[in-house]
């Protein structure tokens, strides 16, 4: 079972990232009210990106070190890390996603 780190965009031009088993899933329960704290008072418009990872201890590594960039730089850090995701464990990656 593949692990995804995610990035979305809410309400107000905020990002919120976090890792998930089922994208889909979890994006529906974010925008239900019954995903993280954060997303209840701002709840997400899209997924900006997402990244799968061979397994959750990788996901959480990836997500910690996401969560530590500048805003500006965090949409640019799945572009970055992509090549050397898939290269590694053969996943891949979607961006630019539309509402679930």
């Amino acid at each position: 079972m593949s692990w995804h780190l995610y990035l979305l965009e809410c309400e107000g031009g905020t990002y919120y990232a976090g890792i998930t088993n089922n994208l889909q899933a979890r994006f529906r329960a974010h925008q239900s009210g019954r995903g993280a704290k954060y997303t209840r008072a701002n709840p997400p418009l899209r997924i900006l990106a997402s990244l799968a990872y061979p397994d959750r201890s990788s996901a959480s590594s990836a997500e910690a070190h996401l969560k530590k960039l500048p805003r500006n730089k965090k949409p640019g850090f799945f572009k970055e890390t992509r090549p050397r995701v898939q290269a590694a464990a053969g996943y891949s990656e979607q961006t630019d996603q539309q509402p679930l």
